[in-house]
C-alpha cells in the first residue's frame, strides 16, 4: 500500500506547481515554513516525478517543474522562431560564460575586436546575459554574468557543466581554422629546424 505524502511534501509540491519562475529554497521556505525538511522533500519530489510526464529540476540553485524532455515536442503550441546569433554574439557568450563576470573591455580583449553595443544587447534580449554590477576601476566599468534562463536554456545545472576544451575538441565544434592553424604551427617549427641544418 502506497504511503499518502505528508503536509510539508504536499505544501512543497504546491509551492513549485503554481510558481511563475524558478525558486530557491529561501523563497520557497518563504511559502512552506521553516517546520519541514526542505532539502528532503526535493529530494522526494524529484525521485517521484522522474520518469513521467514533468520533472522536478533544479538549475542554478533554483527549483521548477518542466515537461520531461522527451515530450516537450508535443506540447508547442506556437512555432519557434529560431534566431541564429551571430558569430560575434556567439563569441561574446562563451566568454562572458567562462570567464563571468566580465566587462566590456575583458570580452574585447579576449576576442581581439570591439564589441558592438547590440551584441550584449542581443544576449541581454534573450535572457541569457544580465548586468552584474560594476567594476572597482576607474570609470567602473559594467561587468555581465550569465543568468538563470541560460543554464536553462542549455540545460547545464550550474557552469561547471560547461564543456571543456577537450569536449569541444571531441566533438569537433572548435573552429577547423583554428585546428589548422594549431596543426601549421607546429609544423613549421620541424620545416625551420630541417632548413637550419
Amino acid at each position: 500500500m502506497m504511503q499518502e505524502p505528508d503536509d510539508y511534501l504536499r505544501a512543497v509540491e504546491a509551492t513549485l506547481f503554481v510558481a511563475e519562475t524558478p525558486l530557491t529554497p529561501a523563497e520557497i521556505r518563504l511559502h512552506v515554513g521553516e517546520d519541514g525538511d526542505l532539502r528532503a522533500a526535493l529530494a522526494t519530489l524529484g525521485d517521484q516525478y522522474a520518469g513521467r510526464g514533468i520533472n522536478l529540476v533544479e538549475r542554478g540553485g533554483r527549483w521548477h517543474f518542466q515537461t520531461a524532455p522527451d515530450l516537450a515536442h508535443m506540447l508547442r503550441r506556437e512555432k519557434d522562431e529560431t534566431r541564429k546569433l551571430s558569430r560575434a554574439a556567439t563569441e561574446t557568450l562563451a566568454i562572458i560564460a567562462y570567464h563571468e563576470p566580465v566587462s566590456r573591455a575583458e570580452i574585447e580583449a579576449i576576442r581581439g575586436v570591439q564589441v558592438a553595443k547590440g551584441t550584449i544587447d542581443v544576449l541581454m534580449e534573450a535572457g541569457w546575459v544580465r548586468p552584474a554590477g560594476r567594476r572597482e576601476l576607474p570609470g567602473r566599468p559594467l561587468i555581465y554574468a550569465t543568468t538563470v534562463e541560460f543554464l536553462t536554456h542549455f540545460g547545464l545545472s550550474s557552469r561547471r557543466d560547461l564543456p571543456g576544451l577537450d569536449d569541444l575538441r571531441a566533438a569537433g565544434l572548435l573552429d577547423p581554422v583554428d585546428l589548422a592553424l594549431e596543426g601549421l604551427a607546429g609544423q613549421s617549427v620541424v620545416e625551420n629546424d630541417e632548413e637550419e641544418a
